[in-house]
């Protein structure tokens, strides 16, 4: 028989009418009616092939084929309850796996990261710098990427999308590059980069102006070293933190989410 074509079902059912040698309070332990512990039974000797239960003056009796599975069956059935428990145990972990770009968890992750493990003091990170990576194959818990919205993901937008304009006081009067906001049309680039940590580095060091997302140039602009030549301004792109749906059920996500979030 193949293991996808168990019959687990009635599997359940027949440890539980055995236990009990009665359909009656077998199907009171699992909340059916008598008539579906039988229906179950039926089904499960006709898949089988073999006779599970006799009825006798006494009542009902296990037949000697029944007895020869049982003790294997209830092995497995403790088996499933243990790999349940493994499964589980990820939700209680204090490890987080988070792929993140590397600017934003300088300029706004690091630090709240820093708070919740001051109270969570057990709590372990493991980064990963390509946020794009596959939550399978990268065995990631969340990731942080500057999209548009969740896509097939469930998401969480953690700034709301703004962008500014900002260069070094100062600065030549030239446009850093970078793919989510090039040069405007019509204006020639006078450095290309690749990322959003490339682009403020240059503006930083004031090679020229370009455009950010607000959350990476807050602390510098609030403390001088840039300033905003326009906006901020709303924008289609914002930073969420994303997973897959069976992500958002674990309870340390969840916690980290909420502290995340301020909720």
């Amino acid at each position: 028989m193949k293991r996808t074509h168990l019959p687990l079902n009635a599997l359940r059912v027949f440890d539980a009418a055995a236990r009990h040698l009665s359909f009656t309070r077998a199907a009171d332990e699992l909340a059916v009616t008598p008539a579906a512990v039988g229906q179950q039974i039926r089904a499960l000797e006709d898949v089988l092939g073999v006779v599970l239960f006799r009825r006798t003056s006494k009542g009902l009796e296990l037949t000697d084929e029944a007895v020869t599975g049982l003790d294997p069956l209830r092995d497995g059935f403790l088996k499933f309850e243990e790999a349940v428990h493994a499964m589980q145990a990820g939700q209680s972990s204090s490890s987080y796996t988070i792929a993140v770009p590397r600017e934003f968890y300088a300029q706004w992750l690091a630090p709240r990261l820093a708070t919740f493990r001051a109270a969570n003091p057990d709590v372990r990170y493991q980064l990963i710098a390509d946020e794009d990576a596959d939550f399978t194959e990268a065995n990631l818990d969340l990731a942080i990427r500057l999209v548009e919205g969740p896509g097939e993901l469930e998401g969480v937008e953690l700034a709301a999308g703004c962008r500014v304009t900002v260069a070094a006081p100062d600065a030549p009067d030239g446009w850093i590059s970078w793919p989510a906001y090039p040069a405007p049309d019509g204006v020639e680039a006078t450095l290309q980069v690749g990322n959003a940590g490339q682009a403020l580095s240059s503006a930083l060091a004031g090679l020229g102006r370009t455009t950010m997302p607000l959350p990476l140039v807050a602390e510098a602009l609030a403390e001088g070293r840039l300033v905003a030549l326009d906006g901020p301004e709303d924008c289609r792109f914002s930073y969420w933190l994303l997973a897959p749906r069976p992500q958002w059920r674990q309870k340390k996500v969840k916690a980290l989410l909420a502290h995340l979030t301020g909720e």
